[in-house]
């Protein structure tokens, strides 16, 4: 696809913040989808809409070849990326990129691996190219508890139980690869780390990066959600619950290469992600 025009939602967030530049270096025409007006994403057209409000998502597609959806986390995200994707068929985008998530299906405990399933499965029911990205674990989503582990202790529910966590760097640069080729429609690609790792692993090497002892301390899935119980709504905290023990079972920790397949380099390792953000986990 030469110098298509692609809209991505959730612009402002962790993988859509590096996807925007990657798809602009990539000579690709970006229009960030954001509900900000005040926002603005160096080197991309910035188009203010909202997944809630279906006439901004219409005027959005005006001109669009490609689409990229990821939706914010939400109770009814499933409903929305689905309504967005409908509209995306009629407005007649070429091509969508669906970000999902590692081990989504139908039959699973895990409400968010049931809510991506439903959505892939909609998607594939469309007159409309689609790519399918199921990533593991976000490495980045450790910088929500960086105040506590610029403490000493990263603290969670998965025991000794290895994950191939992700960079969403490499997430972005995989969606843009994607994004800007032919040769991908009506795949799904299962994003992984180079190699399956534990949290006593991740504080380790937060610990050398950051120079500061960090240990990994396994909690009571009770524990873990009376800590997080004033921060995060109930059906998000519930479904966090039930993605930990998703992982404390084992059920996540095959690696995958298609990082390197995609983007002609291998994907970051923990060590990578712990040098580059050493500064968030580090005490002041």
């Amino acid at each position: 696809m030469s110098n298509p025009s692609i809209l991505v939602t959730g612009a402002t967030g962790t993988v859509g913040s590096a996807l925007v530049p990657a798809l602009r270096d990539s000579g690709a025409q970006v229009r960030a989808m954001t509900r900000n007006p005040h926002y603005a994403l160096k080197g991309a057209q910035t188009v203010v809409a909202d997944l809630h409000d279906p006439d901004s998502i219409t005027t959005a597609f005006n001109g669009v070849d490609a689409v990229f959806l990821n939706s914010p986390s939400t109770a009814d995200a499933a409903e929305l990326q689905i309504r967005f994707l409908d509209l995306a068929a009629q407005a007649g985008i070429a091509r969508a990129v669906v970000l999902s998530q590692f081990g989504a299906a139908h039959g699973s405990p895990v409400r968010f691996l049931r809510w991506h399933a439903q959505v892939e499965g909609h998607i594939r029911r469309l007159n409309i190219s689609a790519t399918v990205l199921r990533p593991n674990l976000y490495l980045q989503s450790l910088l929500a508890f960086a105040d506590t582990i610029a403490q000493g202790t990263l603290a969670a529910p998965i025991g000794t139980a290895a994950v191939s966590a992700i960079d969403t760097r490499d997430i972005a640069d995989a969606a843009a690869a994607v994004l800007t080729s032919n040769n991908h429609d009506n795949e799904t690609y299962t994003l992984t780390g180079p190699r399956a790792i534990t949290h006593a692993e991740i504080a380790d090497a937060l610990s050398t990066a950051t120079g500061s002892s960090i240990a990994f301390q396994d909690l009571p899935p009770e524990h873990f959600t009376a800590a997080l119980g004033s921060y995060v709504p109930q059906w998000q905290l519930e479904g966090l619950v039930e993605d930990y023990a998703h992982y404390s079972r084992g059920e996540a920790s095959s690696v995958t290469t298609t990082i390197a397949e995609l983007t002609g380099r291998p994907a970051r390792d923990v060590a990578d992600f712990a040098r580059d953000y050493s500064a968030a986990f580090t005490r002041p």
